[in-house]
């Protein structure tokens, strides 16, 4: 089991944190909106703090010296620059892997000690630059040491998801569609999209949901 600290307090930190605990790992998370703690609370089995995970006295308040990962994936680049750094510097984490929202400061994060950055404008930019004669699904980057996978699902004329709305999709719980490429636009769907033929989704899969959630999208199985 490990014990993992995830800043910040969007759908990506409430769908990682309920995998993680799912997995059998210890989830703690450092959000700054008091509502959104009280929502984690509700929501998850994790343990929630209240407050700014770029500084020293609320990381050691979520257990920062006892922590195996941190995660940090707020919208702001320095925060989780400096909530990496503290917690390697100070806190002696072996871990340590932040969202980078500006694909220029990727580098800069790595250099600074950040063990990995995942720049997701780096992510849906090279999917959009692939050639579209290419399949149907392409894995773009495999996640939790292959626990979860993002992949680059494209429908086509046939698909059985083209005109059908997100929330009509009998996808398990664990699928996400995190993102919609559409025309060289990139869409954060909600469960009113209606899903179009050549759209490209950025599916987040578990190995077990891969094989029926994509006969879903596309018809087919892989």
């Amino acid at each position: 089991m490990l014990r993992v600290i995830l800043v910040g307090g969007d759908k990506t930190v409430y769908f990682l944190t309920r995998q993680l605990h799912q997995d059998r790992h210890h989830v703690t998370v450092i959000n700054r909106d008091e509502a959104g703690c009280n929502d984690l609370c509700r929501q998850t089995a994790a343990t929630v703090v209240h407050g700014d995970g770029s500084q020293r006295h609320t990381l050691e308040e979520a257990g920062a010296r006892q922590t195996d990962v941190l995660l940090a994936l707020t919208p702001n680049d320095q925060d989780n620059l400096v909530a990496c750094q503290l917690a390697k510097r100070v806190f002696e984490v072996p871990r340590t892997i932040a969202l980078v929202n500006d694909p220029e400061n990727e580098a800069i994060f790595k250099k600074l000690g950040v063990d990995q950055a995942l720049s997701k404008t780096r992510i849906l930019s090279s999917v959009i630059e692939q050639q579209t004669e290419f399949d149907e699904i392409t894995n773009v980057m495999p996640l939790a040491n292959g626990k979860v996978s993002v992949s680059d699902v494209r429908l086509g004329k046939d698909s059985p998801a083209v005109g059908k709305r997100l929330a009509d999709l009998e996808l398990q719980p664990n699928t996400l569609i995190t993102s919609i490429i559409r025309d060289d636009d990139v869409i954060v769907p909600n469960g009113d999209c209606e899903l179009q033929e050549e759209d490209h989704l950025l599916v987040l899969f578990t190995p077990e949901n891969f094989d029926r959630d994509i006969k879903i999208l596309t018809g087919t199985k892989h």
